[in-house]
């Protein structure tokens, strides 16, 4: 039995261990829109919930996590830790993490495993010299067949993760072509010796979403609603279709604009991001990237909205301004409102769209251009509850 102070006792340093934490699949057997690592524990997304349950237990480790490509900016803007980018596959996720690993020894757990408890990283780290990997895994009780053959139960065993390495035995054992599901196999595989130690049941993984009944340590998602505004603005160009709100309107005129220029698509863009602290829809959709010229901003919205999902956000309502001298908004606010909740996935009640003039008054009031202030509110999915 181990615990901090026995640790330190004995002369471990913590700093000489590296946390690496997987988190770049795409929960695929998931088979809900929330990506799992974006379940909401209370307010924390998944990723960063395990991430501090074990640096409560490992204060001093230093932290790599590998993520998602595309979720790099929005974990690192959350965060102080390491993040990089993962890869095709869990292996090549981690061998990406261990580029920026430099400590002798390297702990490597996934996100899924969102259970892990402190004595159990304890007696890996107070074992951490009798192998190259020291694995906790347990005792499989029920009968198992393989190929039509009863294998004896006890020469098999449930491997668990996290798992404690020798940084330099890792890295060579996973310098191969050969895909491993985990660490110690890739080790064994070379050559490199395992040890096992008890694991632990609570320490379940997170595969489908029915695994969220059995992992006791998750709170419930907070209720609380988050509202977030947007404003935009373009300038007429003309020899331009006009599109506002994903509809078409009678025009002379469209918007100049990197995209299709629907400036109310793209004000409801930022006040969805706003409301989910995901910031804008430059960061999302930059118009220095060719692939977005001319674009239609309703794909636009609707990869957004699936951000949103995957992030573990529910859409709660839009409410949309448009401040316009020219053109006449209202012939066209009830088809926006019907192409809005359908991008939106809510119903027609949650989605306003509402237009005004400036009165004569500047650019706008000149007939020169249109803007648009944007209203939305989300919550956390309710993965607790259904």
């Amino acid at each position: 039995m181990y615990n901090f102070v026995t640790v330190c006792k004995i002369g471990y340093i913590l700093s000489d261990f590296t946390l690496v934490l997987l988190a770049a699949g795409n929960s695929t057997r998931f088979k809900i829109p929330v990506k799992k690592q974006w379940l909401r524990i209370g307010h924390d997304p998944l990723w960063f919930y395990v991430t501090n349950r074990i640096k409560e237990s490992l204060p001093d480790v230093a932290v790599v996590l590998a993520a998602h490509p595309d979720e790099v900016p929005f974990i690192s803007s959350m965060c102080d830790f390491t993040v990089v980018s993962g890869g095709e596959t869990r292996q090549q996720s981690l061998k990406n993490a261990l580029q920026h690993v430099s400590t002798p020894y390297v702990i490597v757990s996934d996100i899924a495993r969102a259970c892990v408890d402190s004595e159990l990283l304890l007696t890996l780290i107070g074992r951490k010299e009798e192998g190259d990997v020291i694995v906790p895994a347990l005792d499989v009780i029920d009968t198992v067949t393989y190929r039509n053959e009863t294998i004896e139960r006890d020469q098999v065993k449930r491997i668990q993760t996290p798992q404690l390495s020798k940084t330099s035995v890792l890295r060579r054992a996973l310098d191969t072509d050969q895909e491993f599901t985990d660490e110690s196999s890739a080790i064994v595989a070379a050559g490199g010796t395992r040890v096992f130690v008890p694991g632990d049941p609570r320490a379940a993984k997170l595969t489908h979403a029915s695994d969220t009944a059995v992992l006791e340590c998750l709170d419930a998602p907070s209720s609380i609603v988050f509202t977030g505004n947007g404003f935009d603005v373009h300038p007429f160009e003309e020899g331009k279709p006009m599109v506002l709100g994903g509809v078409t309107i009678d025009s002379p005129f469209g918007f100049k604009a990197h995209s299709d220029g629907d400036v109310a698509i793209h004000a409801l863009i930022d006040a969805l991001l706003g409301a989910a602290c995901l910031g804008d829809i430059g960061m999302l959709f930059p118009d220095t990237d060719a692939v977005y010229k001319n674009i239609d901003s309703r794909v636009l919205l609707k990869r957004c909205v699936e951000k949103l999902h995957n992030f573990g956000f529910v859409i709660a309502h839009a409410d949309i301004t448009i401040i316009a001298q020219t053109p006449k908004i209202s012939p066209y606010k009830d088809e926006m409102r019907r192409v809005l909740a359908s991008l939106l996935h809510l119903p027609l009640s949650r989605i306003n769209v509402k237009a005004t003039t400036t009165e004569h008054l500047g650019f706008i009031g000149r007939k020169e251009g249109v803007g648009v202030i944007s209203t939305a509110s989300v919550h956390y999915f309710d993965w607790k509850n259904g």
